[in-house]
């Protein structure tokens, strides 16, 4: 089981890493073109390369921050239960969250190959949303190994809720 963790540990790492490098092409993307707007002479296709990268880092990011439990969550209620009990809920959530990863990963995967076989790409670029669409999909799949890996924490008794 630790070699599992730890592999779930450095894919979501990995993509975080993916994350930031497109978090920092975005923000230099935004600087560049605010300046040079101010001599009349915008990028061309910024607002698109902006939404594409926005969907990489919030996507991308996503793993890694469930894994550290980065994510805000409201644990008041849950914090007042017994032990078995938060276990019992922290089980039931990440099945339900679990379910709804794997269909929102396979409804991209859908969505990427239809973008890929219709050639849909964006107006300025022409820069084709198949790759982000898929790229989001294997996204959602590791979200999944992350919240499996919190359900064998808690089986295990190393799940801190």
């Amino acid at each position: 089981m630790a070699g599992l963790l730890s592999k779930v540990e450095r894919i979501s790492q990995f993509f975080s890493s993916i994350s930031w490098i497109s978090l920092t092409c975005l923000m230099l993307l935004t600087i560049v073109d605010v300046i040079l707007r101010s001599f009349r002479r915008p990028i061309v296709g910024t607002y698109e390369l902006v939404t594409f990268l926005g969907a990489v880092v919030i996507g991308f990011a996503m793993p890694l921050t469930s894994w550290m439990r980065g994510h805000i969550f409201v644990d008041f209620v849950i914090l007042k239960l017994s032990k078995t009990v938060r276990d019992i809920f922290n089980i039931a959530t990440r099945g339900l969250v679990i379910f709804f990863f794997l269909m929102l990963g396979w409804n991209m995967f859908k969505y990427a190959w239809y973008f890929q076989k219709s050639g849909e790409v964006s107006m300025t670029l022409k820069v084709p949303f198949y790759p982000v669409a898929y790229g989001l999909a294997v996204c959602c799949f590791i979200q999944c190994l992350v919240l499996f890996c919190d359900v064998m924490k808690i089986f295990k008794g190393e799940y801190d809720a």
